[in-house]
C-alpha cells in the first residue's frame, strides 16, 4: 500500500509539471511568448472556429432546405388541394342545383306551351275606341259577364206565323254566295243529319235564300261535344242580319275571350249581361229580336239598329242600340236595302244548328 501511494503521488506530481509548462501558452499574461502563442493560437482559434462554424451552416443550410421544403410542399399541396377541392365541389354542387330548377321550369314552359299552341288573343289594346263607350273593340280590360245557370226547359216549338227555315230534314231555306253571280246563290254544303246541320269547314257563310226586315229569331245551337283550340278557336259561329250585324256563337263555357266576343255579344260593341253558356255538345237556344235601321231616300240614317237577345231564356241585351256594323273595324252606317239575309258564320269549327224559325216583324 505505501507502494502503491508512492507510485501515485510521484505520477500526480509529473502531470502537474506538464500542465505548468503549457501554461504559458494559454495564458496572456506573458507579453512576448503570448503575443505569439496567441497569434498562433489565433489562427488555430479562427481555424477552429471555422472549422467548427463551417459545418454548422453546412448543417443548417440542409436544415433550412429541409425546413423550406416541407413548408413549401405543404403549403403549395394541401392549400392548392383543399383551395381547388371545396372551391370545386360547392361550385359543382350549386350549378347543379340551380340547372334542376331551370329545367323544371322549361318542362313547366314547355307544358304551358303546349296547352297553348292554339291559344287565342283574350283582347285588345290598339283597336278603335267605340263611340259613347269608354272601351275599344273587344277591349282587355273590359270586365267579362257574370256566369248564370239557365232553366232546363226550354221553349222551341215555332208559332203558327213563323218561317221555319229549318226543320232538321233538308237545306231547301239555305245557299251559299255565289261570287261570279251577285246576289246569286250556290247549292249549301253543310252536313245534315239526325235532325241538325254542321259547318262544313271552308264552305263560307251559309245564307238564308229569303230576306227578312225587322224579325223574332229562333235558332239552337251546340258546339262540339269534345273542346278543341281556346279563345275565338273554340265552336266559333255566328249570326248575321242583313250580313252586317252578328250575334256571336261561341263556347264560352270556362273559355276566357274578350268580353265582346263571347257567346252572346253584339260582337266587337256590346259583351252580354251575362254567361249563360251551357257545357260543350248541350244544345243551346238563342231568341232575338232584331231591329233594322233605318235611311231617308238620300241614304242618311235615321234610326239605328237595335238588338235584344235572349241565351236560353237569360235577357242579355234589352233594346241595345248598334253603333254600326259589328266588328273590329267600328263601321259606320251604310245605306241598305229593306230586307236581308240570315247568314250562320263559318269559322272552321264544327258547330251545329237546328230547329230555326223566324216571325217578320
Amino acid at each position: 500500500m505505501i507502494r502503491f501511494a508512492l507510485c501515485m503521488s510521484f505520477l500526480f506530481a509529473g502531470a502537474t509539471c506538464a500542465l505548468a509548462q503549457d501554461a504559458p501558452v494559454t495564458e496572456p499574461n506573458d507579453p512576448v511568448p503570448a503575443q505569439s502563442a496567441n497569434d498562433g493560437n489565433e489562427g488555430a482559434g479562427e481555424k477552429a472556429e471555422a472549422s467548427e462554424s463551417s459545418p454548422p451552416p453546412a448543417e443548417q443550410t440542409p436544415k433550412q432546405d429541409q425546413e423550406s421544403k416541407p413548408e413549401a410542399k405543404p403549403e403549395a399541396k394541401p392549400e392548392s388541394k383543399p383551395e381547388s377541392k371545396p372551391e370545386s365541389k360547392p361550385e359543382a354542387k350549386p350549378e347543379s342545383k340551380p340547372e334542376a330548377k331551370p329545367e323544371a321550369k322549361k318542362e313547366e314552359v314547355a307544358a304551358e306551351a303546349n296547352g297553348q299552341k292554339t291559344m287565342a288573343p283574350i283582347g285588345y289594346t290598339d283597336t278603335p275606341q267605340l263611340p259613347g263607350q269608354p272601351w275599344r273593340v273587344h277591349d282587355l280590360r273590359r270586365p267579362r259577364p257574370r256566369v248564370v245557370t239557365p232553366g232546363k226547359r226550354q221553349p222551341s216549338d215555332p208559332p203558327s206565323d213563323a218561317v221555319v227555315l229549318f226543320d232538321g230534314k233538308d237545306l231547301s231555306h239555305w245557299g251559299h254566295q255565289d261570287n261570279k253571280v251577285p246576289g246569286g246563290y250556290v247549292p249549301a254544303r253543310w252536313t245534315v243529319k239526325d235532325g241538325y246541320m254542321e259547318a262544313a269547314r271552308g264552305t263560307g257563310y251559309l245564307c238564308s235564300l229569303e230576306n227578312f226586315g225587322s224579325c223574332q229569331l229562333h235558332l239552337e245551337w251546340a258546339a262540339p261535344a269534345e273542346p278543341k283550340g281556346d279563345g275565338q278557336g273554340r265552336g266559333n259561329s255566328g249570326i248575321k242580319f242583313w250580313g252586317a250585324f252578328e250575334v256571336q256563337i261561341l263556347d264560352s263555357y270556362n273559355n276566357r275571350t274578350y268580353a265582346d266576343g263571347q257567346a252572346g255579344a253584339i260582337y266587337g260593341q256590346f259583351p252580354p249581361a251575362v254567361n249563360a253558356t251551357l257545357p260543350p255538345g248541350q244544345w243551346q237556344a238563342y231568341d232575338i229580336i232584331f231591329e233594322c235601321p233605318e235611311f231617308d231616300s238620300s241614304g242618311k240614317l235615321i234610326e239605328p239598329a237595335y238588338l235584344t237577345v235572349f241565351h236560353n231564356s237569360v235577357l242579355l241585351h234589352h233594346h241595345r242600340e248598334l253603333t254600326g256594323p259589328t266588328g273590329r273595324g267600328n263601321s259606320q252606317y251604310g245605306s241598305h236595302p229593306p230586307g236581308g239575309s240570315i247568314m250562320l258564320q263559318d269559322h272552321g269549327n264544327p258547330v251545329r244548328y237546328r230547329n230555326i224559325w223566324v216571325r217578320p216583324l
